[in-house]
């Protein structure tokens, strides 16, 4: 199966973090009709394991598996072909992993045979200037994405996750068709959580954004089915607009 992510109408992929089997496959179905796709991350995956992966996967949208894959290249291009039977849309590695280990994980997916893309992570969302000088890394957020993704597409990945205050930077370095996934996205109003560089859904989409990752404003809300509309009419709106 083959999806053609930046074309989706509805670019939002809804965060489905839980322990819980049970409550994900409910929250996926009943959101189903007003997201673009599913986001599995590490919580779920590793609670859950194949058997939740597929309970999400039911209810009929393209999945990001997002796992985040860092090791040393073989290590990270054997997870790659034992992921590739779930045929999730999207997977992620760390682009810090280095040139080796990004270049083992194209391959793989590539010579698996599946439809799945592989994408980098940059600086994750919940870091800043002060956190990057802490790790003993020089520059700003920008200037360390922007060589990140740089060296993913030179790798042969398909694109990278980033922050919506990236996205500008991203596409004038790597190109238009550069994938870019983009979480710490908060509709007006919504809490930020521990999340530090974050925009609108409306800022995001904006500067080209082309999936737009959105978790507990949907899961958390009272009614997620109801969020998730919310969400997507107001995306629809801006693009008829």
């Amino acid at each position: 199966m083959t999806y053609d992510l930046p074309m989706f109408e509805n670019p939002v992929f809804c965060a489905i973090d839980t322990p819980d089997i049970d409550r994900a496959a409910d929250v996926s179905a009943a959101i189903a009709p007003y997201v673009g796709g599913l986001k599995v991350g590490m919580e779920y995956f590793y609670a859950c394991g194949e058997a939740g992966y597929r309970a999400v996967a039911a209810a009929g949208k393209p999945v990001f598996l997002d796992l985040k894959l860092h090791d040393i290249p073989n290590t990270v291009a054997s997870a790659i072909r034992a992921l590739a039977p779930l045929q999730p849309a999207i997977v992620n590695v760390h682009a810090g992993g280095g040139r080796a280990m990004m270049q083992a994980a194209a391959a793989a997916a590539r010579d698996s045979g599946a439809s799945m893309r592989v994408i980098g992570v940059s600086v994750l969302t919940s870091l800043d200037e002060a956190d990057l000088a802490e790790l003993g890394l020089s520059g700003t957020v920008r200037d360390h994405v922007r060589r990140l993704g740089a060296l993913a597409r030179e790798c042969g990945l398909d694109g990278m996750v980033c922050s919506a205050h990236e996205i500008e930077i991203l596409k004038a370095e790597c190109g238009a068709d550069f994938l870019l996934v983009v979480p710490g996205i908060r509709p007006a109003g919504a809490a930020k959580g521990d999340q530090k560089r974050i925009m609108t859904p409306a800022e995001a989409l904006a500067l080209g954004a082309d999936i737009l990752v959105i978790g507990r404003p949907i899961t958390a809300a009272d009614d997620p089915a109801a969020a998730a509309a919310a969400i997507a009419a107001e995306i629809g709106n801006l693009r008829r607009g």
